[in-house]
């Protein structure tokens, strides 16, 4: 394919995201006092070791996927716990998008729309960034330290260097394998992501061969289980689910509320976007759900086919595939294509188990109370998929294995960090294999014994990797590795 990158039309500014402070007592319930204590004097050794200075993290969007959620927390518990940080979000034009989710596509082994990485994409991919630079170096003080996170802002390395800062560079995406497509991506990123003084991937295979092994760190992502997306929310779900439409019941008198980050309580206000024929699961029903982006990678599709095909599956078992709505994901071209895609294939169902699956988009208007929404549909579903083809890590399955849930998944990136196969959830080998997929979800739904087990060691395991204490003590060593004055 030929290139068609014209000039750039960015036309917009970075914006800060407001995080409001969060006190690692919300942490009490969850972990032991000897793990608060521990980042509570990494969080003063880092708070000393910078002197007035800050850490800012960059992204590309402030709402709808893993990094958003990730930066949000992992902002608040720092600033609670003393270490000044900022939270900044760029923009960019569709064609600045439409590069980025190429590399995405490519780092992850797939082709996506196929188009080039060349001389073009790179000229029109650097004109944004350095706009956007422009916009941020101002606001940089020499000794910060800036967080880039994933290749929307690779190309912003040097310019934040400039200015004075140290820079981290992480990656929330990567595949275990580097062929000619994965070799490629690294290769558009090289000039930039090679000048950072340290980076960061969620597994070791995915960082390139031509980086310098001192300035890798592996840190696997984490969830906040305080915050309204993992919060206990049991006793309201059911409610939830009923007002935004996805359960048959009586609609509560006045409309369920949910707890926000900073401590106040909102009331659940909008409904969710649903293909349906109409017929919505009683809160009794059997619910099988996947949570994900719309993107082809997540196999929204796949999920659909395997649903259809179990054999020996109870008849009121419904399916919830859930996304947010595309309009509500800024760095994603390609949401609004796959949706419409799994929307026709959807309709092509035969028609009696068409009316047991249900496409979902979850609107974005309200943070937190999208949050909410997504907690009481994993909090109420009987079995949880991930039959993602790549996946960076897979914050959904984490997600589902502190909320006690059994999980359907790929064998597939982090989820292979995530769950032991029988033990802590179900691994597919092959993400593809459909048959495999249904058979797992219908011995689920068919053992409810085996699968409450399941769910319960996965929320302990859970509890001992993926919460952000561990994640904040990793952040603190390499802040402080990349300050050889603080040593």
């Amino acid at each position: 394919m030929t290139s068609s990158v014209g000039k750039v039309v960015y036309g917009g500014k970075v914006l800060e995201v407001q995080v409001p402070p969060r006190s690692l007592d919300l942490l009490a319930p969850f972990v032991s006092k000897k793990r608060r204590s521990a980042i509570a004097e990494a969080a003063q050794t880092v708070s000393q070791a910078l002197h007035g200075r800050t850490v800012i993290n960059i992204n590309s969007t402030a709402r709808g996927g893993g990094v958003a959620e990730l930066v949000q927390g992992l902002c608040g518990y720092a600033k609670g716990a003393g270490v000044d940080s900022r939270w900044l979000v760029i923009d960019g034009d569709s064609e600045f998008f439409r590069i980025t989710k190429r590399i995405h596509n490519n780092l992850h082994r797939e082709v996506g729309d196929g188009g080039p990485l060349g001389k073009a994409e790179r000229a029109h991919y650097e004109q944004v960034l350095a706009q956007n630079a422009a916009a941020i170096t101002a606001q940089v003080r020499t000794g910060d330290i800036v967080i880039l996170h994933d290749p929307q802002t690779a190309g912003m390395t040097e310019a934040m260097l400039q200015a004075g800062a140290r820079v981290i560079w992480r990656s929330h995406i990567g595949h275990e394998h580097h062929g000619e497509l994965v070799t490629g991506a690294w290769e558009f990123l090289r000039p930039y992501v090679q000048q950072a003084d340290m980076c960061i991937f969620s597994l070791a295979e995915y960082a390139p061969a031509w980086l310098d092994s001192a300035a890798i760190r592996i840190i696997n992502p984490s969830i906040d289980p305080a915050s309204s997306k993992n919060t206990d929310i049991s006793d309201t779900a059911a409610d939830i689910l009923v007002t935004v439409g996805l359960l048959d019941a009586s609609t509560p008198s006045t409309p369920p509320r949910f707890w926000r980050d900073d401590g106040t309580s909102g009331p659940i206000l909008h409904r969710v976007g649903i293909v349906t024929e109409g017929v919505l699961p009683r809160p009794e029903d059997p619910i099988v759900t996947q949570v994900a982006r719309w993107d082809k990678l997540k196999d929204m599709a796949g999920v659909m086919r395997s649903f259809a095909q179990m054999t020996d599956a109870p008849p009121n078992a419904h399916l919830w595939l859930v996304g947010p709505a595309a309009s509500g994901v800024a760095d994603d071209p390609e949401a609004h294509r796959v949706f419409e895609d799994c929307s026709a294939e959807w309709r092509t169902l035969p028609e009696d188990i068409r009316r047991r699956v249900h496409l979902v988009n979850v609107p974005m208007d309200d943070r937190e109370e999208n949050a909410a929404v997504i907690n009481a549909i994993q909090s109420h579903a009987t079995v949880v998929v991930q039959k993602s083809l790549a996946e960076g890590f897979g914050l959904t399955v984490t997600e589902a294995m502190w909320k006690g849930k059994p999980v359907v998944a790929s064998a597939v990136g982090g989820i292979r960090q995530q769950i032991v196969d029988g033990q802590s959830g179900i691994l597919l080998p092959d993400p593809s294999d459909e048959a495999a997929c249904g058979q797992a979800i219908r011995n689920l739904l068919a053992n409810p014994a085996w699968a409450t087990e399941l769910g319960a060691t996965a929320r302990e395991r859970a509890r001992e990797l993926f919460l952000p204490d561990r994640h904040l003590l990793q952040y603190a060593e390499l802040i402080l590795d990349t300050m050889p004055e603080a040593a």
